[in-house]
């Protein structure tokens, strides 16, 4: 087994900060003074204040940097130097002087340790926050670590997180997370015994609660038990789970497929594990957490383009494409923040153009878009197969837990033998399993479902809209934001409609930008017009008094 996964999976994934292949070196390499220079400009240009008002030795984190301006500032470095770069720079060297004193010198040659793992020499000796240096205990050095260095307790990050929940509890309404469903949770739910409007679930198409796919989650669970017992690859692999990727590829319109026992897991794995560092990887400024983890466990060149802005993607690909192996472009279908949907045949165009690999994140859209819910491919009416990897969960309109890949023959098979977080991972619960393929079945046989779901959508965009509310980019999908702005009024809204009958998410910083404090509505197939309409009076209503 080991063996036979090595042979497979020989790529080296490391993350290298420079590279020093005689193709990507410059002619002349800058000077520190000239790349602070340069990183300066770049950090004000991005918070949009004057390079003076920039300080070279505060921290990146300090000045509010977000994870997508910081990986487009090392993009920028990589074009400006000439040479490949790890798109965390900014979070090894956290800030300007530090990192420019960095990039002005060649890095010392990694010196194996007694595994013959590469160990970065610079990387044992630096200075902490508070100015004490850390000597390597090899040397016979004695350490000397500051309390909050080693217990959780006293960690920075962990005391920073109480500070916020004091700000929450200040409002007088308690801890608005981790708050408990007592019931099946649909167009409404239960909680401290109050039923509540509800729309603060992924159970869009109603498939969470129906009989027939609790009765296929039940007879799986009856033929092999709760758990698959192990890796599929060795003694994991049911009949189940191959009747369900075969039924999620036919669904889609593609050759295979394969599932995954998480979600979030799923994007990570995948993009982590099919791109390296000879690789690019454009995605869109406003992907979903987990694509952003995937591509940094690539250790591929990231470049983030404006959101649904192919003609800045191609400017992207064409300054970039002929500097690397395989390129990867990734897009949503619809976007879980702010409810729009993706030019799909825009983006296919790029691809084929510019000969990249295209990958859809359609959590979001399989089930709850086109005319049979078959996501954004049958929205556009284009053909599955132009793209290359499709992704989706199945905790939304599959009421099921997981997520699966579907695309070619060869990259199922490739996924199948090689990829750590499906090779090395027990395979998915039968019970999941069964569930997910009833699911599908109840789909096909009732595409009336995706269509009233839609109804209901448009129906609660107009009312909004009607009432001035401010519902951001959304269109043609069950993701309806209403946008607040300031952090602590969006909580105070979601708490306020709790207090009268309906239950809605907010979303803050920096789930959202800082300026982008929301309500975030999930519409089902089962809301009727009533609750709908009397959810926008009150809301309109309550924001009016904030």
């Amino acid at each position: 087994m080991t063996l036979l996964n090595e042979a497979w999976n020989g790529k080296d994934n490391s993350t290298t900060s420079i590279s020093t292949s005689a193709l990507d070196e410059p002619s002349s390499h800058p000077s520190k003074d000239l790349i602070e220079s340069w990183l300066l400009d770049k950090v004000a240009n991005a918070l949009d204040i004057e390079p003076s008002a920039v300080d070279k030795g505060k921290d990146f984190a300090e000045y509010g940097l977000d994870s997508v301006e910081a990986i487009n500032i090392s993009g920028e470095l990589e074009n400006y130097l000439g040479c490949r770069l790890s798109p965390t720079l900014l979070w090894d060297y956290q800030n300007i002087a530090a990192l420019a004193e960095y990039l002005a010198t060649v890095p010392e040659e990694s010196t194996p340790d007694s595994n013959g793992i590469g160990l970065n020499v610079v990387s044992l000796v630096e200075l902490n926050g508070d100015g004490l240096k850390l000597e390597n205990e090899v040397n016979g050095k004695s350490f000397d670590i500051p309390e909050s260095y080693y217990k959780f307790d006293l960690l920075p990050e962990y005391q920073k997180l109480k500070q916020q929940q004091q700000q929450v509890q200040s409002l007088g309404n308690g801890n608005p997370f981790f708050i408990e469903q007592e019931a099946v949770v649909n167009d409404t739910t239960i909680v401290a015994g109050q039923k509540l409007i509800n729309f603060a679930t992924y159970n869009y198409i109603g498939m969470c609660g129906d009989s027939q796919v609790d009765r296929g989650a039940n007879e799986a669970v009856t033929k092999y038990g709760t758990s698959a017992c192990a890796s599929r690859l060795i003694a994991g692999e049911k009949p189940l789970h191959r009747e369900l990727e075969a039924a999620i590829a036919d669904f889609i319109g593609v050759e295979a497929s394969i599932v995954m026992v998480g979600g979030h897991s799923t994007n990570v794995t995948t993009i982590g594990h099919l791109f390296g560092k000879d690789d690019l990887i454009v995605y869109d400024a406003l992907s979903h957490n987990s694509i952003m983890q995937g591509c940094f466990a690539s250790g591929a060149s990231l470049v983030a383009f404006p959101h649904n802005d192919f003609t800045a993607l191609e400017k992207i690909l064409s300054d970039r494409r002929n500097r690397y192996q395989k390129v990867l472009i990734v897009i949503e279908g619809v976007y879980s923040t702010d409810g729009d949907i993706a030019d799909l045949p825009a983006f296919i165009d790029l691809k084929n153009k510019y000969k990249t690999f295209l990958m859809v994140d359609e959590a979001h859209s399989m089930g709850t878009i086109g005319d049979t819910g078959r996501g954004i491919s049958e929205y556009f009416g284009v053909d599955p197969r132009s793209v290359d990897i499709w992704m989706g969960t199945l905790s939304k309109s599959f009421a099921s837990c997981g997520g699966y890949i579907a695309g070619s023959q060869a990259l199922i098979e490739y996924l199948k033998y090689t990829a750590p977080g499906f090779v090395f991972s027990v395979g998915m619960s039968p019970p999941n399993a069964g569930a997910t393929l009833a699911a599908i079945a109840v789909l096909k046989a009732e595409p009336n479902r995706p269509q009233q779901l839609q109804a209901n959508a448009k129906l609660f965009l107009k009312l909004a809209k009607a009432k001035n509310l401010d519902t951001g980019m959304s269109k043609d999908s069950p993701v309806i934001p209403i946008i607040v702005g300031d952090s602590l009024k969006s909580i105070q809204l979601s708490q306020n409609m709790f207090k009268r009958g309906i239950n809605v998410p907010f979303m803050i910083y920096p789930s959202v930008p800082q300026n982008g404090a929301r309500l975030r509505f999930f519409v089902t197939c089962d809301h009727t017009a009533e609750q709908i309409e009397q959810t926008v009076d009150i809301l309109a209503e309550e924001l009016a008094k904030l």
